[in-house]
């Protein structure tokens, strides 16, 4: 959902109609044994494009249906919100609270100020603010939910490949996406007609009776 080719309006549309179609699917799952569930894995990054309400309930039932999340954002105040208007205007931290509540496992990167006070706590008593603020360039500090238990906050170095990757394996698996996913344009089109185009066509006889 690329914004320099769809603009931000489109591919933040686009965006919350996929999260929304994969909680759908997720809750449809409470039909299937619960052993029977197969793990899904959900990567959404640039997380604050993409925030809605009912982050909030996947956040808070997604394990049960094993719905996997990986998020990725820059800094927290990016999924908090202004709330209500003028002087009763207030910081709405519900899908924030929904976040560090819920996740269990946590990566942190090189971070400002105001968020390491925020989130030493969460890495305490191993690494404190100034560790947070300081870390170096590809390497990140972290804790796991290793069977429902939260491990002993770590550091680890990522690796870092300066290479822009395999076109061609790229375009393989974009093709094999349209394959497996996509429908021809027309057909879509024509189906939207269908299910839109008679509704509206209906209305427009019964108006001019």
């Amino acid at each position: 959902l690329a914004k320099g080719k769809l603009g931000d309006l489109n591919s933040q549309l686009l965006g919350m109609v996929m999260v929304s179609k994969l909680q759908m699917a997720a809750m449809s799952r409470v039909n299937v044994p619960e052993e029977e569930r197969k793990d899904f894995y959900m990567y959404v990054d640039e997380f604050q494009n993409f925030v809605t309400e009912s982050f909030t309930s996947i956040l808070s039932e997604a394990r049960k249906f094993r719905l996997s999340l990986v998020m990725a954002h820059q800094y927290i105040s990016q999924i908090t919100k202004m709330s209500g208007g003028g002087k009763g205007s207030h910081e709405d931290t519900s899908i924030r609270d929904a976040v560090f509540g819920n996740v269990g496992s946590m990566m942190c990167f090189k971070i400002g100020a105001q968020d390491a006070e925020y989130m030493a706590k969460e890495f305490s008593p191993v690494f404190s603010e100034q560790d947070l603020i300081n870390i170096t360039n590809f390497q990140a500090y972290l804790k796991l939910n290793i069977d429902n238990a939260t491990s002993r906050a770590f550091s680890m170095s990522t690796v870092y490949d300066p290479s822009k990757g395999d076109a061609e394996a790229a375009e393989a698996f974009r093709q094999l996406s349209r394959l497996k996913y996509a429908r021809e344009r027309d057909f879509v089109e024509r189906e939207i007609y269908r299910r839109v185009g008679t509704k509206v066509i209906k209305e427009m006889k019964k108006a001019g009776e």
